[in-house]
């Protein structure tokens, strides 16, 4: 079936949603989530105040919508990595790729992952969205070969995947394995250890703390990538 053709008020609608977006993502470049202004958003696309509540209820509801455009964002670029070969080559191109986002869109990057913004809470399907990012990581892992000293960890994500059916089935969907399947720990596993590298070197380099320092953020993140594709033994 045919979709049904948006009638002009909601082709107005949303165009008018996507003009508002866009200036907060500005100002949320030039002065940060305390940066984003209802008010002055309204005036630079020529609204009222009052009128600019009928698109969104007040600042949360905005600062909601741009953290899952953010996640989207940032998983259609990973999700643009080719894992075909797998092993460290893969896990290394997606680790590249969440820098490279990250690095080039550093505004939206804390505002997923920077400090909290007091008295915002994300919208639930933040962690969906979030998963999906992670995805491609959870195939690459499946292929791994954990050493011994990965081992304690490794046991309680493999109670994690018994215990709750929407982790089993994010793995499922990205491995085709079952939670019953060695395997589909593993996989958790290596994403899990993926997760807080990839946010420690990146957020430190995005909130300017290798300033000064005689290395790259770069060549960093490929040592610990290699370092982490060592501790699952990927080809």
């Amino acid at each position: 079936m045919a979709a049904q053709a948006r009638s002009p008020r909601e082709r107005y609608r949303e165009q008018t949603r996507a003009e508002i977006k866009e200036v907060a993502v500005r100002q949320l470049a030039a002065g940060g989530v305390e940066g984003v202004a209802l008010l002055r958003i309204a005036k630079e696309i020529g609204l009222s105040g009052p009128a600019l509540y009928r698109y969104y209820a007040g600042r949360d509801d905005l600062l909601a919508e741009l953290v899952l455009d953010a996640y989207t964002a940032v998983a259609e670029a990973v999700h643009a990595v080719d894992t075909d070969g797998g092993g460290r080559a893969a896990l290394l191109a997606l680790t590249r790729a969440y820098r490279a986002w990250s690095v080039a869109h550093p505004h939206l990057y804390l505002l997923i992952q920077g400090t909290p913004v007091a008295g915002f809470t994300a919208p639930p399907e933040t962690v969906m969205k979030a998963r999906s990012v992670l995805g491609p990581f959870l195939s690459v892992f499946a292929e791994g070969r954990p050493l011994a000293g990965l081992d304690p960890l490794l046991a309680q994500l493999q109670a994690w995947l018994r215990d709750e059916p929407e982790v089993a089935a994010w793995v499922r969907q990205w491995t085709g394995l079952p939670a019953t399947d060695p395997a589909a720990a593993v996989a958790l596993t290596g994403a899990v250890m993926a997760w807080p590298q990839l946010h420690g070197t990146v957020g430190l380099e995005v909130a300017g703390q290798f300033t000064g320092m005689g290395h790259s953020p770069a060549t960093l993140l490929d040592v610990q990538t290699a370092m982490l594709a060592d501790a699952f033994q990927l080809r």
